[in-house]
């Protein structure tokens, strides 16, 4: 156990060391003046998304049993150290790095940020410094691993979560981001519109959570009832994501203009609607109205408006959210039927969620809110309505599959569970020697 740690320090300081000495590399590809306002806004835009991860600790933290709370916490926390590593060394350049046939960047292009400068770059960011777009991007890439966590939480062993998610980060999001978002990417040349991570982020987090809730299998226990460690945590961590998302949703504009402003109202009237949706499903329901559905609600409200923020109005806003509550609500009933144990119910919301979202972008975008997108089935666009479709195929196996695979290799190199007796422990305890203290 000791060797494999400081082996993996021993990695770190290698590729430090290398960054450290490597020649500097002229940025290629340079656009025109900097826009303060839009820089000042996307600083912002990035803090918050950043802010993001934290709130999904809490979030996550408060749903689970008390043995498990910092454990779980930290299995989002972490993604915030390992992901930015893995972004400047080879993440980015892959995910926008010059496109290999539309699938993949060249892990070339941006080798630890090389010729990622404070200059503006024509394509990607042409009034923003490039480095504020690739800090910027690199939030994205680290809650995304972070919302698996909820699938397999209270069980999995954290030194094999850590592989799964550096690999899951390169070899499933990655590829996401460049097919989605780099001008050559083959989803965005079909004309798939995604304006903040409905298939990058949310439906391959989702998918992954699903297959990680089948690779690990279920709790010892599951099926029991438990309480929640801390519906506060929950609370506070809902306001932290809400209020995070602005920065995920908004800054997805890449400036301060009227198109975040936008996306700022859709992302806020989805959540709200949203909200009330589930609290009126627990109504129909026969149960009392509880502050963990009016969180999962609100959140599910802002994964289905997240690929639709900056090409739908307000009104459609209000309908996906309403739409996407309902049906996540739903999907999390059926899956209580089943001996799938995806603890904190990530599919449902998360891949669900996205999916009801890339759909409805399909149906109601329009280019009176957005030129640059386009008019989607209630306006006559049969054709991105299809690609829509045609995308959630290929997004969910691509995501499923593949991410199955890296938990069937990650499992061949370390357990990727805990032992009997450290799951009954708790894994704060046998994970991290530490203890809940409130």
């Amino acid at each position: 156990m000791r060797k494999g740690w400081l082996v993996s320090f021993g990695f770190l300081v290698v590729i430090a060391i290398t960054a450290l000495l490597l020649p500097p590399r002229v940025q290629q590809n340079i656009g025109g003046e900097i826009s303060g306002a839009d820089t000042a806004w996307m600083l912002t835009a990035t803090a918050l998304v950043l802010l993001m991860t934290p709130g999904l600790a809490f979030f996550y933290g408060g749903m689970v049993r008390p043995k498990n709370v910092i454990s779980t916490m930290l299995q989002s926390f972490v993604a915030l150290g390992l992901i930015s590593v893995l972004w400047v060394v080879v993440g980015f350049s892959l995910a926008f790095g010059e496109s290999q046939g539309g699938i993949i960047g060249s892990p070339l292009t941006y080798t630890f940020f090389r010729g990622v400068g404070t200059s503006t770059e024509a394509s990607l960011a042409p009034t923003i410094p490039f480095v504020l777009f690739a800090l910027f991007q690199l939030k994205f890439a680290i809650i995304t691993p972070a919302l698996i966590v909820g699938a397999f939480a209270e069980r999995v062993r954290f030194t094999s979560y850590l592989v799964f998610i550096a690999l899951f980060t390169l070899l499933i999001y990655a590829p996401l981001a460049h097919w989605t978002w780099h001008p050559d990417g083959f989803l965005r040349q079909w004309g798939v519109l995604d304006f903040a991570g409905g298939t990058v982020v949310h439906m391959s987090a989702g998918l992954a959570a699903l297959a990680g809730a089948l690779a690990l299998g279920p709790r010892k226990d599951h099926g029991q009832p438990h309480e929640p460690a801390n519906v506060p945590f929950v609370i506070l961590g809902t306001g932290m994501l809400w209020f995070g998302w602005f920065g995920f949703n908004a800054g997805s504009a890449l400036g301060a203009t009227s198109l975040a402003t936008a996306a700022f109202a859709t992302t806020h009237m989805a959540s709200a609607a949203a909200m009330l949706a589930w609290l009126f499903m627990e109504g129909i329901h026969g149960r009392r109205p509880s502050a963990m559905g009016a969180c999962i609600g609100a959140v599910v409200g802002l994964v289905a408006i997240t690929p639709a923020a900056g090409f739908v109005s307000v009104g459609a806003g209000l309908v996906i959210g309403i739409l996407a509550s309902a049906i996540s609500y739903k999907a999390i009933h059926l899956r209580n039927k089943t001996e799938l144990d995806d603890t904190l119910d990530v599919f449902p919301c998360h891949g669900i969620g996205g999916m009801v979202g890339m759909v409805l972008t399909g149906v109601f975008a329009s280019t009176a809110i957005n030129a640059d997108g386009a008019n989607g089935l209630l306006y006559g666009g049969y054709g991105l309505f299809g690609k829509h479709l045609a995308a959630l195929v290929i997004v969910a196996v691509f995501s499923f599959v593949g991410s199955f695979l890296i938990l069937k290799l990650v499992g061949k190199l370390v357990p990727l569970r805990v032992q009997e007796d450290e799951e009954d422990q708790g894994l704060d305890l046998s994970q991290h020697a530490e203890k809940l203290q409130i």
